[in-house]
């Protein structure tokens, strides 16, 4: 994080989410804002992806990332939820293109207070109006009470809340991750989507070269990959926090879904998006 802007893997997903709706035409996840938000570097992001193909797994990936969290955000609407948190916010956009708005959800982006400042200021130059139903949540989370600065900027931790988590889990420690998940866990009829990495040694061979030159990049940028979770492990840790697994998302299933492959073509391991709630998920039996 670079306080007053946005963290440099931010600002690639931000290009990553740009450059899909462009090069795929949106196929997974449409974000009407994304190259909006770029404003004089949306051509420049879309031009450096298109010459440079290595980057379309991670692209695809964080398309995937958000189709999967919005559509289990979409359930828990159906099912009575009105408070959605974007936590570590960043360039993030569903607070601008809400498609809830009509239903009375309120959206709360946390992150740090500079990082907020400089985000109003670029929706500002780039004509993204902020919605009525928008509200920003400062929290320094090095220093303050998760929990405590929600409720101060009028997050009801009473009530059905689904949390987006996206792009952050992996440069947390599991102390810190464990913290959140647990506030989470505190509020009934909560929903958490939040990604992660399979450990190296989960990964297959194909896979763990290209992992290995990603986690050196980021470590490159000052902002190494720290926590890892086993898929299986993970489930049953949630479990002990008071959630449940609704959804779990890596490359196997993302052939399946939505490149109409055989599970068992795609390697196993690397990035995941997983889904938790604190109650059954709104579309079980």
């Amino acid at each position: 994080m670079e306080h007053g802007g946005p963290s440099r893997t931010a600002w690639g997903a931000a290009g990553h989410r740009a450059a899909h709706q462009v090069l795929e035409d949106g196929r997974i996840f449409r974000d009407p804002l994304a190259l909006r938000i770029l404003g004089d570097d949306a051509d420049r992001v879309v031009e450096d992806a298109r010459t440079s193909p290595r980057r379309t797994l991670m692209r695809i990936f964080i398309a995937v990332r958000h189709r999967v969290a919005e559509d289990a955000l979409a359930r828990h609407v159906a099912a009575g939820t009105r408070q959605v948190v974007v936590l570590g916010a960043g360039l993030d956009t569903f607070a601008y293109r809400n498609p809830f708005a009509d239903s009375g959800i309120r959206v709360f982006e946390v992150d740090h207070p500079a990082t907020q400042e400089w985000k109003r200021d670029t929706l500002a130059r780039t004509g993204i109006p902020i919605p009525d139903s928008v509200v920003y949540a400062p929290v320094d989370f090095e220093a303050d009470d998760l929990a405590t600065r929600m409720a101060a900027s009028g997050v009801d931790l009473a009530a059905p809340t689904f949390f987006l988590w996206l792009g952050v889990v992996p440069y947390l420690t599991r102390a810190a991750v464990d913290a959140t998940l647990q506030v989470v866990a505190a509020v009934p009829g909560a929903g958490v989507a939040f990604d992660y990495p399979n450990p190296v040694d989960r990964l297959s061979d194909r896979s763990r070269e290209a992992h290995q030159a990603r986690a050196d990049r980021m470590r490159q940028l000052g902002e190494p990959w720290i926590t890892y979770f086993d898929t299986d492990e993970l489930a049953v840790h949630l479990t002990g926090l008071g959630l449940r697994v609704a959804d779990d998302v890596g490359a196997n299933e993302i052939g399946a879904r939505w490149f109409g492959r055989s599970p068992d073509e795609a390697p196993r391991g690397g990035g995941r998006v997983v889904v938790a709630t604190t109650r059954p998920d709104p579309t079980s039996a």
